[in-house]
């Protein structure tokens, strides 16, 4: 794994760090591969139910490089979005686990972007959220104006992409982009306890709701899957530990099978 973002396992919940805190985490190319790496790491573990993504310091991530993006033409732009952003964020998107974006401090543009492609955004109470791409000519191409549509509702999302404004954690957990905020203080200890909580679940039957869930964003391929998903939940071993574990009142353990 890269300098560029460190990755650790402990208690089946993988840490995805962000490792630039003197750029505030922005994430230039070589940092770009170095997160898709450690997701497809992150996905392809089996000790691995659940991925928390952080930023070092005091900053989630500032998002892009802007220097680097004022040289790009049209077709050097399009190859950037379909590889480093839309790209990048998609794949983050489709991982088949869980995923947490823990959200401290700033969290501009990509960075919004990159914690909209994640599952859960849980924050600091000193998070600041923002799409601030149109404040320098820019559009957030790589999907999170589209995912902040389904998150936020088409007119909120509309006015944070239009304006750029910055958010505060607050106001973010009142349209509901943050699932939860939380106290500088106790911040790293509930994510972690949401991150392990979500990993003791059956993972078979996490990653099937996920594809559901976003296939559900088209109602009838969502309903279809719904029914696939369902037949073949009843048929694995972990439903049958779940369910024999709260007859018998116990813990279950789950196997991922």
């Amino acid at each position: 794994m890269s300098e560029l973002v460190l990755f650790d396992v402990e208690d089946a919940v993988a840490t995805i760090t962000i490792n630039r805190p003197e750029k505030r985490n922005a994430m230039d190319e070589p940092t770009r591969d170095a997160i898709r790496e450690a997701f497809k790491e992150a996905e392809e573990r089996e000790d691995v139910r659940a991925v928390v993504l952080r930023g070092a310091g005091s900053a989630f991530s500032a998002g892009g490089d802007l220097e680097f993006y004022s040289q790009l033409d049209m077709v050097e732009g399009l190859k950037y979005v379909q590889k480093y952003a839309e790209g990048l964020y998609t794949f983050v998107e489709r991982i088949s686990k869980p995923t947490i974006a823990a959200v401290d401090g700033y969290a501009l543009g990509g960075g919004t972007e990159i914690a909209t492609a994640c599952d859960i955004r849980l924050a600091s109470t000193d998070a600041k959220f923002g799409l601030t791409e149109s404040r320098v000519g820019l559009y957030p191409t790589g999907g999170g104006g589209q995912r902040l549509i389904r998150i936020v509702g088409l007119g909120k999302a509309k006015e944070l992409v239009y304006t750029g404004d910055i958010i505060d954690a607050e106001e973010a957990e009142r349209i509901g982009l943050a699932n939860r905020i939380y106290e500088p203080e106790e911040f790293e200890e509930e994510v972690y306890a949401f991150a392990k909580k979500l990993a003791k679940h059956p993972p078979l039957a996490l990653s099937l709701a996920k594809e559901s869930m976003h296939r559900g964003l088209n109602m009838e391929a969502g309903l279809g899957i719904d029914r696939v998903a369902g037949g073949i939940l009843f048929g694995t071993q972990d439903q049958k530990e779940g369910a024999q574990a709260f007859l018998e009142d116990r813990e279950p353990e789950f196997k991922g099978k």
